[in-house]
Parts: structure tokens; sequence; C-alpha cells
């Protein structure tokens, strides 16, 4: 009786040890006498004892933050930059077997991937071509990893950071730039200004009477509310136009 009750213990402790409970997000990689069996999961599974051993893996999406790196752009300039990378097991046998740790696989070889790339590219296209270029290390890190069973569903370049030197270096490119379309701008409303002058003195020359008016208007605008006398000039334009309305005047049947 004895003996019957131990056995009955002893089996229900190699039941318990062999019962394994896999939530929903997880996975069981099963591997018979060292050899790979099968993925199991989720859910209740049975593990047989010093028979068969199980290596669970995580399936949710992975947010890895990638060490800041000292990249060197294809301009010579010095950078830092951070980033962070996404990734997700859809392999569970490949990423327990094709590499020893995954996560830290990935990661290094995000760092290197991270370096080379922008290292192809000049420090301009770095600051205004973040999403061209998180596509471009996401397809790379992406093709590389699937031979371990990881997807790269994204990646995101969080900063880029500057020497103090080159900051201020920018700065003052960024002025002059903002200088120059001042001075652009400017010398186009010379520009225009010119040509409306040249378009307005071209149609007073043709009508005198309208250089008159003009002169006038100016001689007006030159008085204002002064109390001081003015003397000014009076053109020969005006005189001549003045002579040549008397002498049609004076002509006969006029």
């Amino acid at each position: 009786m004895n003996a019957l009750i131990v056995v009955i213990v002893l089996l229900l402790l190699f039941l318990l040890s062999a019962i394994r409970i896999l939530w929903e997000y997880e996975r069981g990689v099963i591997f018979l006498l060292g050899r790979f069996y099968k993925v199991k999961g989720p859910g209740l599974i049975l593990v047989i004892p010093f028979i068969q051993r199980m290596v669970r893996v995580d399936m949710r999406t992975v947010v890895m933050d990638v060490p800041r790196q000292d990249v060197i752009s294809r301009d010579n300039v010095s950078v830092k930059v951070d980033a962070v990378v996404y990734f997700r097991v859809v392999d569970p046998a490949k990423a327990i077997i094709q590499v020893e740790n995954y996560y830290d696989a990935t990661s290094m070889l995000a760092q290197t991937t991270l370096r080379s790339v922008l290292g192809q590219h000049e420090l301009d296209e770095m600051l205004s071509e973040r999403d061209k270029l998180n596509a471009d290390i996401q397809s790379i890190l992406d093709i590389q990893t699937d031979v371990w069973g990881i997807k790269v569903i994204n990646v995101e370049i969080k900063r880029v950071d500057l020497d103090e030197s080159m900051v201020r270096a920018i700065a003052r490119q960024a002025e002059a730039e903002r200088e120059r379309r001042a001075k652009i701008i400017h010398a186009e409303g010379e520009m225009q200004a010119a040509e409306k002058l040249l378009t307005a003195a071209r149609i007073l020359t043709q009508q005198r009477e309208a250089i008159l008016l003009r002169y006038l208007q100016t001689l007006i605008e030159i008085a204002g509310d002064k109390s001081n006398t003015i003397v000014f000039p009076l053109p020969m334009e005006f005189l001549n136009m003045i002579k040549s309305e008397i002498e049609d005047e004076g002509r006969p049947g006029s």
C-alpha cells in the first residue's frame, strides 16, 4: 500500500513537472533529445521531463533603444545619433536555433547599420530627410534579420546632436542665407519699381498735359501746410505750352 502511494505521488509530481502554461503572446520551442521537435502554444502543453526541453519565445513587438552612435557624415561632420527599433519574432524556431540571442544580435546589427547608412549621407540630409533614412535602415535590417525569424517593423531616428561649434556654424550659415534672400527680394523690388517708373515716364512724355498736371501735383505736395515761401523754377515746357495756347487763340478762326 505504501509503495502504491509512493508511485502515485511520483506520477503526480511527474505530471505536474510536465505541465507548462503559455500565454497568448508566447510560444514554446520544443527540443526532443537535443533535436528540434515542434513549436507549441499558447495554452496548456505537456513537456516530458528529461526527454524534452522547452524554450519560451515572446511574440510581442519589442521596442529597442539603439545606444547613441558616433557617426561621421559624408561631408565629414561628426554627429551623435539616437534611434529606436521596433521588431517582433515571426518564426520562434529560427529565433532560437539560428542565432544565440536574437535581441542582442538585432541590437548590434541595428547599431552597425545605423552608422553605415548615415555615413553615406550629408548632414543636411540627416536633418531634413529622416523619413527616407528611417525607411532605408528598416529595409536593410528587415532583410538581414529574416534568417533569424525576426521582422523589423519600423526604425525611428530620435535625435541628431551636433557639436557646439557646428551648431554655431549652421546658425551663421542660416543667417547668411536669410540676408541673401532679403537682398534678392530688395533687388527684385527695386527692379519692379524701376520698370514701373520707366513705363510711367514713357506715358508722360507722350502727353504734355500729363507732365504739367504731374508738375502741379508735385508743387502741391511740396507746399503742404507749410507757411514758408517756396521759390521754384518754372519749367520751359510749361511756358512753351502757355505760349502755344496763346498763339492758337490769336489765330483767325480760332
